[in-house]
């Protein structure tokens, strides 16, 4: 090759019955520079659709896998167990400040006692209602992802301040950074964004006045407006917003006003009882 100001000279030989023939090939510069640039992008482009493809890949199969198997979730619970005792719902302060849980945070829900003491019998009657006459598979029966509770719902000490309390409108269940998420009925996602306090937060109606959250995600798998199913994967476990440590921030929600979780969900399994305890 032999370079000058504007034009790159390309020798190239071949032989031929004997003889050498030599060519001789003149490039432009400039279209040469551009060829090359434009394959060092088209490289760079490819490199990144492929990560991306990739990525999303895994999610898609993680997703797939829970909706090709909703039992993944309900199989640690015995059936005769999938519905749980009604317990009322304790709005009263807690005696003592012992035991104050890591890995807790969320929005703060301001609600006094005696509003919730007054609106108790009337929630309970919807409730009893929706489950008599609702569809089983819109009613969130089983855990969004199984966990020490680290939190559970009603008044608690605040766990940045360490002074006052606070109401805290869901629990707090323990995991690790990236641990699935998986939805516990059937519905349409209204909301799967940043949301203040929750940080990444998604939100999903599942009728009747039903509503779930779920806060402080690392990664969002839905899309405003999607259809979910139960147990379908929906988000992964983190520490966004007003969060000291990965944890699931979970909420039920009846005509947009928190209710206790465990009204409809089973018992926790025995190991996860055990580690409430400790």
């Amino acid at each position: 090759m032999h370079k000058d100001d504007k034009f790159y000279t390309f020798l190239s030989s071949h032989l031929n019955n004997l003889k050498i023939y030599v060519s001789q090939e003149e490039i432009s510069q400039r279209i040469f520079y551009i060829s090359i640039v434009s394959l060092v992008l088209i490289a760079g482009i490819l490199t990144i659709s492929f990560s991306g493809f990739i990525n999303n890949n895994i999610f898609a199969e993680s997703h797939l896998t829970f909706q090709d198997n909703p039992a993944i979730i309900t199989q640690q619970i015995p059936k005769s167990q999938t519905t749980a005792e009604y317990k009322s719902i304790s709005y009263a302060r807690p005696a003592s400040s012992e035991d104050i849980a890591i890995n807790r945070g969320g929005p703060i829900d301001k609600l006094t006692e005696n509003e919730s003491e007054s609106i108790e019998a009337m929630i309970e009657s919807q409730l009893r209602l929706i489950e008599t006459t609702g569809d089983p598979g819109f009613l969130p029966t089983i855990w969004a992802h199984l966990g020490k509770i680290n939190n559970e719902f009603g008044y608690r000490r605040n766990p940045f301040s360490g002074r006052g309390y606070e109401f805290h409108s869901g629990m707090d269940i323990g995991g690790n950074r990236g641990d699935v998420i998986a939805v516990p009925a059937n519905g349409i996602v209204t909301n799967a964004d940043w949301e203040g306090g929750y940080g990444n937060m998604i939100e999903v109606d599942h009728g009747n006045g039903l509503s779930t959250r779920y806060g402080h995600l690392s990664r969002i798998g839905v899309q405003l407006g999607d259809t979910v199913q139960r147990g379908q994967l929906i988000g992964l476990i983190g520490s966004t917003g007003r969060s000291t440590g990965p944890h699931l921030h979970y909420e039920l929600r009846l005509n947009d006003k928190p209710i206790n979780p465990r009204r409809f969900l089973p018992p926790e399994p025995t190991e996860i009882r055990t580690l409430n305890a400790e």
